[in-house]
C-alpha cells in the first residue's frame, strides 16, 4: 500500500476534489460515471461541517488508469478557531481496476489523435495511457510567431526554463535576437539602448547578458589606473556617465574654492585618461550639486553651493556638440536653493529633484519635476499627503520605467538628525503620485523585510540594475568602518528582501555618493582615494556586473 499527503486551502478544495475524481484522460471534463456519488456527497457534507472524512473511492492516475484509494480529509484550524487548510491523505493499492467499456462506447478500439511533435513531425498517437503531454497545438506555430508573440513576452528566468522543454525550444532560445526582445520587454527600451550604445558596432551576447545581470554571477571588483589629471585637486564634485564616458564637473577646491571646470574620461580608449574640455558659458563654480545624464550625450546640472551661497539654477551640456556649451534652462517657479540634494532623470526629458539642505541648515522633504525639453519649462512640485522625513545625502534611483526609489541619507528625527536606512518609493506614472514606505523604523506602514539590511548611511552609492533591482554600497556610516559591502533590494517583489552580495576582487574602502557613476548599466565607477577625504582621481575602482558585453 502506498500513500501521499497534501495541504489545500478551503477555497481551493472544491476545485481540487473535482480534479481528484475525474478521469485524467486528455479530454476529461467531468467526474467519471463509475465514481460513487454517495461518497462524493459525504465528502461535501464533511467539508461543510468541518469534520473528518474517511472512505474508499475510485480515483485515477495521471495516465488515466483507475485504482481504488482510501482517502482521509482532516480540517486544520488557525489561531482564531477557523479552518485555514485541509490535510488530505490518500492510501492506494498498486493493483489495476478493470472498469469495462463506458456507456456510449461503440468500439473497443483506442481513440487516436493527430499530434504535432516538437520537431514539427506529424504522427498519430493513442490517447490515454502513453499519451505524451509535451505534444500540443503550440508546435503548430512557426518559429517566428513562437519567438515574437509568445517567447519574447517571458522573463529571462522563464526563458531559461523553457529551453529545457524540448529540442525545438532549446534551439529557439539560443537565438540572440530573441534574447534582445526578452531583455527589452523585461528591462525597457532605454536600458537596451544604453547597452547597445556602449557596445558600439559590436554585437551583444544578449543571452549571456541576461543570465549574468539576472543571477549576478559575474559581479567582481577591480582596480583601474588611468592617465591624465584633474587639477586643481578637489572634493565634493559630481560625476555621471554619458555612454562610456565619465564626466566630472566642479567641486570644492583648496580653501573651499568652488570649481566650475569640466573633465571627461573616455573608457572606450585603449589608454583612458582624464581630459579637460573647453566649454563655453561655464556655470558658476559650486560643490554639493548634482550632475545627471539626460539621454545620449546630454547632461543636466542642478543646484549646489557657490561663492554667493546656495543655488537652484539648471544648466545643460551636449558633449557631442561641435562647440560644447553650457546652456542655462530658465525654469519658472523653481524650488528653493539647496545643496546635498538628490536627483535623477526620467524618459530622457525630465529632471527630478528631492530634499537637500537649504539656508541656515534647514533640511528639505519636497520633490520637484522639470521637463527641460519644453519651450518655457515650468517646475512642478509633486504634491503628496505624506512625505518622508526631511533629509540630505540620500540617493534617488529610477526603476521599472517611471518609479523612483529613495534610500538613506541624514534624516530629521524629532530634534535630532540621524543616519537612515529607510526605503521609499513613488510611481510618477500615477495621476496622484504618493510616497510609500517600503522599509524603515517607525514610518507609517513600514515593514522591516527579511534579510540583513545595510547600516544607516548617507552619501552612499545606489546602482539601478536592469529589471528594477537596486544595489547599495559605500557612504558615510557611523564609526567610519568599512562600508564596502554590497546590498541588493528588489522593490518590485511583494515582500522586498535585503540580500548581501559577496563580490570577489578589490573593493574600495570608501565610496562616497557624488564620486560614483554607472556606465552603460553594466558597471559602476568609483572615483576617489582611500580615506573619503583625499581624492586620487587616477586610481579608480570598477564594479563590473558582467564578464563582457560581447
Amino acid at each position: 500500500m502506498v500513500g501521499f499527503g497534501l495541504l489545500v486551502k478551503p477555497l481551493d478544495f472544491g476545485s481540487w476534489v473535482s480534479r481528484f475524481l475525474q478521469c485524467r484522460g486528455p479530454f476529461a471534463q467531468r467526474r467519471h460515471p463509475l465514481v460513487d456519488a454517495t461518497v462524493v456527497t459525504e465528502i461535501r457534507r464533511c467539508l461543510d461541517e468541518g469534520t473528518v472524512f474517511q472512505g474508499d473511492l475510485l480515483n485515477f492516475r495521471k495516465d488515466g488508469s483507475p485504482f481504488m484509494a482510501k482517502l482521509q480529509l482532516t480540517p486544520i484550524y488557525g489561531d482564531d478557531e477557523t479552518i485555514t487548510h485541509y490535510m488530505g491523505m490518500q492510501f492506494f493499492n498498486d493493483s489495476n481496476v478493470d472498469l469495462g467499456p463506458l456507456s456510449g462506447s461503440t468500439t473497443k478500439e483506442a481513440v487516436r489523435s493527430t499530434l504535432i511533435t516538437p520537431d514539427n513531425t506529424v504522427r498519430s498517437s493513442p490517447m490515454g495511457k502513453g499519451f505524451c503531454s509535451e505534444y500540443s497545438d503550440l508546435f503548430l506555430l512557426n518559429d517566428e510567431v513562437l519567438c515574437q508573440k509568445i517567447l519574447s513576452r517571458l522573463s529571462p528566468r522563464d526563458i531559461a526554463s523553457v529551453n529545457s522543454v524540448c529540442k525545438r525550444l532549446y534551439h529557439l532560445t539560443k537565438n540572440d535576437d530573441l534574447w534582445r526582445m526578452v531583455c527589452q520587454n523585461a528591462w525597457g527600451s532605454e536600458a537596451t539602448r544604453v547597452l547597445e550604445t556602449v557596445a558600439g558596432s559590436r554585437s551583444l551576447a544578449w543571452g549571456r547578458l541576461a543570465r549574468e545581470l539576472t543571477t549576478l554571477e559575474a559581479v567582481t571588483w577591480r582596480k583601474l589606473t588611468v592617465g591624465g589629471a584633474v587639477e586643481p585637486s578637489r572634493c565634493n564634485f559630481s560625476a555621471c556617465a554619458a555612454g562610456n564616458r565619465v564626466v566630472l564637473f566642479g567641486g570644492e577646491g583648496v580653501n573651499m574654492q568652488p570649481m566650475n571646470d569640466t573633465f571627461v574620461l573616455d573608457l572606450n580608449s585603449s589608454k583612458p585618461e582624464w581630459r579637460h574640455i573647453n566649454v563655453r558659458s561655464a556655470p558658476p563654480g559650486r560643490w554639493g550639486h548634482t550632475l545627471s545624464c539626460l539621454n545620449g550625450s546630454r547632461l543636466v546640472l542642478f543646484g549646489g553651493c557657490g561663492r554667493q551661497g546656495l543655488l537652484n539654477d539648471v544648466f545643460m551640456l551636449d558633449l557631442d556638440a561641435q562647440h560644447p556649451t553650457w546652456r542655462e534652462i530658465p525654469g519658472l517657479a523653481p524650488p528653493v536653493p539647496r545643496s546635498w540634494h538628490s536627483s535623477c532623470t526620467l524618459d530622457g526629458t525630465k529632471l527630478v529633484v528631492s530634499g537637500g539642505c537649504a539656508d541656515s541648515g534647514v533640511l528639505l522633504s519636497d520633490t520637484y519635476l522639470l521637463d527641460v525639453t519644453m519651450e518655457r519649462p515650468i517646475w512642478r512640485e509633486i504634491p503628496a499627503s505624506w512625505t518622508p522625513p526631511c533629509r540630505l545625502g540620500h540617493s534617488l534611483s529610477v526603476y521599472d520605467g517611471r518609479k523612483i526609489l529613495m534610500f538613506g541619507g541624514l534624516a530629521k528625527s524629532g530634534p535630532l538628525r540621524l543616519r537612515s536606512n529607510d526605503v521609499f518609493t513613488m510611481d510618477l506614472s500615477e495621476n496622484e503620485p504618493c510616497w510609500r514606505c517600503i522599509t524603515g523604523s517607525g514610518m507609517p506602514g513600514a515593514g522591516n523585510p527579511a534579510g540583513v539590511g545595510p547600516p544607516p548611511r548617507l552619501d552612499h552609492v545606489a546602482v539601478s540594475l536592469p529589471g528594477g533591482r537596486i544595489l547599495i554600497f559605500g557612504g558615510s556610516v557611523a564609526g567610519l568602518h568599512s562600508a564596502s559591502k554590497l546590498y541588493l533590494l528588489d522593490p518590485t517583489e511583494e515582500k522586498p528582501t535585503w540580500r548581501i552580495l559577496n563580490v570577489p576582487g578589490r573593493p574600495p574602502r570608501f565610496a562616497w555618493g557624488h564620486s560614483t557613476c554607472v556606465v552603460g548599466g553594466t558597471k559602476a565607477i568609483v572615483l576617489g582615494g582611500q580615506t573619503g577625504e583625499e581624492w586620487t582621481l587616477t586610481e579608480l575602482h570598477e564594479l563590473s556586473l558582467v564578464s563582457s558585453l560581447v
